[in-house]
C-alpha cells in the first residue's frame, strides 16, 4: 500500500514536527539552540541534569519526557537516526553544572557512537557527565551479554526514576545507581503485527504477511526472534510475559510494573485486553501488578504491535515512580 501521511517537504519534516510539538506543549518545553528540546522552567543548577538523545519519528518519545521530574534536555535526531555529536555536545554544554549530568542512552549503534564522541569532547572541557546505557530488549541475546541487547521503551521507566531522584537533589552517583538498578531489574519484548513506512521516503521498514506476527521486532523494524501465526490477545500476553518473567527471574511475592507501549497502529482496546491477561497470570503466580502504563510512548509510525516491558520494583523505586513529574506525556502529582 502506498504511504499516506500529512507532511510537507520531507527535508523540513523534523524541524516542523519539533515546532509543532513545542507549540502544543508550550507550558512545559521549548526549543533552544540547534533544535534541543528543553524544560520551559529550568531545574536549579545545584541539581543533577538528565539528558538523552534519539531519532525522531518515534513520537512522543523521547522529547515527550522533558519536564519537571523527568528530562532536562532531549536531543532529537533526524527520522530514525541519532543526532550528530556536535548537537549532543551542545546539549551537554547547555546542561553543564557543578552537580553533573546523567546521560541516558539507548543501546543502538548510532546513539552509542554519538554519545561516546560527545562525552569525550565534553569531558575534555571539564563537563561532569555520567552515562547510563539501557539495553533491556531480551530478543537480542542472553542477559549475560547486555551489549547485544537493544534499548527499547524501557528507557522511559529509567528516565522516570533518574529524573525523580535528580529533582529531589540526590547526587550524580546516586541518581546513576538508581537508574542502573531500574535498568537491571527490567526486560522488554516487542511483537509486530504489521510494518511501517519511513515518513520522509515512503520506504517500507518491515513487511509482515497477513495473519502473521513477529515476536522480537526491533524499534526500527529490525528482524525479530521469529514469525508465527497471529495469536489472540491472551495467548500473545502469555507468550511474552512468560519469557520476560524468566529473564528477570521474577518470584512469588515480587512487586512488578508492566508497561504496554503501542507502536503506532494498535488500539487501546487491544492493549487493555493484553493487560487484563497479564494481571491474571501475575495473580496466579503470586506476583503483584504494582504499577502499570498503557498507551503509545515510543512509536514506530504506523507499525502494528506493542512492546511489553516488565520490571521489579522495590520500595525506593516505587516511591520514585510515584514522585511528582510534569512532562508532555508523563505527569504525576
Amino acid at each position: 500500500m502506498a504511504m499516506k501521511k500529512l507532511i510537507n517537504d520531507p527535508a523540513n519534516l523534523v524541524q516542523e514536527l519539533l515546532e509543532g510539538f513545542a507549540l502544543a506543549n508550550a507550558g512545559k518545553v521549548a526549543l533552544a539552540g540547534n533544535n534541543l528540546v528543553v524544560r520551559r522552567t529550568p531545574k536549579p543548577l545545584d541539581k543533577v541534569a538528565v539528558v538523552t538523545l534519539g531519532g525522531s519519528g518515534h513520537e512522543p518519545a523521547l522529547s515527550g519526557y522533558v519536564g519537571e521530574g523527568m528530562l532536562d534536555i532531549s536531543v532529537p535526531g533526524e527520522i530514525f537516526a541519532a543526532p550528530g555529536p556536535p548537537r549532543v555536545v551542545e546539549a551537554l554544554r547547555a546542561a553543564n553544572r557543578e552537580a553533573g549530568i546523567l546521560f541516558i542512552v539507548l543501546n543502538h549503534a548510532g546513539d552509542v557512537m554519538s554519545a561516546k564522541l560527545a562525552m569525550d569532547m565534553a569531558k575534555r572541557e571539564g563537563i561532569t557527565v555520567r552515562q547510563v546505557l539501557t539495553h533491556e530488549d531480551i530478543s537480542g541475546g542472553p542477559r549475560e551479554n547486555p551489549e547485544e541487547r537493544r534499548g527499547l521503551a524501557g528507557c522511559l521507566p529509567v528516565i522516570k526514576i533518574a529524573g525523580a531522584a535528580a529533582e529531589q537533589g540526590r547526587p550524580l552517583e546516586e541518581c546513576a545507581a538508581l537508574a542502573e538498578r531500574m535498568e537491571a531489574n527490567m526486560a522488554t519484548l516487542a511483537v509486530a503485527l504489521s510494518g511501517a513506512t519511513h515518513p520522509s521516503t515512503g520506504d517500507v521498514i518491515a513487511e509482515i504477511p497477513d495473519g502473521m506476527m513477529v515476536v522480537g521486532m526491533g524499534q526500527h523494524g529490525e528482524a525479530g526472534g521469529g514469525t508465527q501465526p497471529l495469536k489472540t490477545a491472551d495467548a500473545t500476553a502469555e507468550i511474552m510475559l512468560e519469557t520476560l518473567l524468566a529473564d528477570i527471574q521474577a518470584q512469588p511475592g515480587d512487586e512488578l510494573f508492566v508497561m504496554l507501549n503501542g507502536t503506532g497502529a494498535t488500539t487501546l482496546m487491544e492493549l487493555y485486553l493484553v493487560l487484563r491477561r497479564v494481571g491474571q497470570v501475575l495473580e496466579a503466580r503470586g506476583m503483584t501488578l504494582a504499577r502499570s502504563l498503557v498507551g503509545e510512548f515510543l512509536t514506530v509510525q504506523e507499525m502494528g504491535g506493542f512492546q511489553m516491558c516488565v520490571g521489579r520494583l522495590d520500595g525506593e523505586l516505587k516511591a520514585l515512580w510515584d514522585a511528582p513529574c510534569d512532562s508532555p506525556v508523563w505527569t504525576a502529582r
